[in-house]
C-alpha cells in the first residue's frame, strides 16, 4: 500500500479538524502567534509521521542558532523533507514552496499558516520579489528554509548541483546560514510499501556572516553543497 494513502487512512477522522484549525490559522488576520500555529502543526506532523511508520533521527541540534534571524538550506529529496524538517526543528520557519505544490489542498494551508511563500520559478520579476521578502523578514528575526538544488535529486543521497541565487536573501539579510543534511529522506514516498523507515535530520554548523561576506552566491553554495555531500556520505 502507498504510505500516503496509508497515512490518510490512519489518520481520516481527524483530518477535517485539523483542516480546519490549520486554515484558521492561515489567515492573515489570525489571532495566532507564529510559535503557536508551528506547535500545533508540529505536534500534528509528529502523530503523522508515526502513524505513517516514519522514524526522524534528528543530530546536531546545538548547531542551530538560538536566536532566529536564520536560513536553512537542506537537500531535496522528496515530498516528506518539509515533515521530516519540522518534526526535526525547535524553531518555527516559513519554507520557499514552488508555486505548482502550493496549490495542493493541506499543503497550501499549512504553508499559509506557516506564512510560507510560494515562487514561481519561470517569473523573474516574482523571483526577485521573493528575495526581497525573505531579506526583510529574516532581518526581522523570523527563520526560513529554502531547497538550494531549486527542485528534488532524484538520485537518492547524491544531490544535485545548487544555485546560487537561492543564497541572496541570507547574504542581503547577513543571517546564519544553516546547512542541513537529509538522509533516506526519499524513502518513505518514493518506496513501495509501508514498512518502517527511518530519516535522518543534521543540522550542521552555520556558516555565519563573517565567514561569507565578500564571497560571491555561488561559492556560498558549492560550500554548502560540499559539507552537506560529505555528511551525507559519512552516513551511507
Amino acid at each position: 500500500m502507498n504510505r500516503i494513502v496509508w497515512m490518510v487512512f490512519r489518520n481520516l477522522f481527524r483530518a477535517p479538524f485539523w483542516l480546519f484549525r490549520i486554515s484558521r490559522m492561515g489567515r492573515e488576520n489570525t489571532a495566532f502567534t507564529e510559535q503557536e500555529c508551528y506547535g500545533y502543526i508540529r505536534r500534528i506532523v509528529e502523530k503523522v509521521n508515526a502513524t505513517g511508520r516514519v522514524t526522524v533521527q534528528v543530530y546536531g541540534r546545538e548547531n542551530v542558532p538560538a536566536q532566529d534571524g536564520f536560513v536553512m538550506f537542506p537537500n531535496h529529496q522528496g515530498l516528506f523533507d518539509v515533515l521530516a524538517l519540522i518534526e526535526a526543528s525547535e524553531h518555527p520557519f516559513g519554507v520557499v514552496i514552488k508555486k505548482e505544490a502550493a496549490g495542493i489542498i493541506l499543503v497550501k494551508q499549512v504553508v499559509q499558516a506557516l506564512r510560507g511563500i510560494a515562487i514561481d520559478r519561470d517569473d523573474i520579476r516574482s523571483s526577485m520579489e521573493v528575495i526581497r521578502q525573505v531579506t526583510k523578514e529574516v532581518k526581522e528575526g523570523r527563520n526560513y528554509v529554502i531547497f538550494p538544488e531549486g527542485t528534488r535529486s532524484r538520485n537518492g543521497n547524491q544531490i544535485l548541483p545548487f544555485k546560487g541565487g537561492t543564497f541572496k536573501s541570507a547574504v542581503n539579510a547577513r543571517c546564519p546560514i544553516v546547512p542541513v543534511a537529509l538522509i533516506d529522506s526519499y524513502r518513505p514516498f518514493d518506496e513501495r510499501g509501508i514498512s518502517r523507515q527511518i530519516v535522518q535530520v543534521h543540522f550542521l554548523p552555520p556558516m555565519l556572516p563573517e565567514q561569507y561576506i565578500g564571497k560571491k552566491t555561488m561559492e556560498i553554495a558549492d560550500m554548502v553543497h560540499d559539507q552537506i555531500q560529505e555528511k551525507i556520505n559519512q552516513y551511507i
